[in-house]
């Protein structure tokens, strides 16, 4: 099955069962911030056609916004936890340990940008569930890394959301 078929299935899943939408949002938004399982997991396209869900008034905005916010919070909280708890194991682990320079530059990234980086990195594509987890190993105090982390989710899921939940009405009531 394609990822182009796993999302319009899930789309059609969704907006055929709308009781399901909050926690299969919330699931893709964790599964998408969870270290390692973030590269299996097409939450992106999904919550992109979830805004669009949005959009056509299947489903409300706010709901789903705090799902997929606390799905992406609860994701990278695990992976901070494991690579705090886990460090050696973790770095010496696939996939990591494939790319030994870039466990060296995450490293270098979080000792000139700390807080910052682990903020701006919630919006780069694979890398999203890496860098909780590099901030664990690299042992980066709890509570700066919650602050990142609470504050730049409702952003991500907010800009994932917001060009179908606003787009498809604004193009209807141009092309009616």
């Amino acid at each position: 099955m394609s990822l182009n078929e796993i999302t319009h299935t899930i789309m059609q899943f969704i907006e055929t069962h709308q009781v399901w939408s909050l926690p299969i949002i919330f699931l893709l938004a964790f599964g998408e911030s969870l270290a390692i399982i973030s590269l299996l997991v097409p939450a992106t396209a999904i919550l992109l056609g979830a805004g669009a869900l949005i959009g056509t008034g299947v489903i409300s905005f706010v709901p789903v916004l705090v799902a997929a916010s606390l799905g992406a919070i609860i994701g990278d909280l695990i992976s901070y936890w494991l690579g705090k708890h886990y460090h050696q194991q973790v770095i010496a682990s696939w996939p990591l340990n494939k790319y030994p320079k870039m466990v060296f530059r995450a490293e270098q990234f979080f000792q000139r940008y700390g807080t910052f980086g682990v903020f701006i990195g919630r919006f780069f594509g694979p890398l999203r569930a890496v860098v909780p987890l590099i901030a664990g190993t690299m042992h980066m105090p709890a509570t700066k890394f919650n602050i990142a982390n609470v504050a730049s989710a409702p952003i991500w899921a907010f800009v994932l959301l917001a060009p179908g939940a606003f787009g498809v009405p604004w193009l209807e009531t141009i092309f009616g």
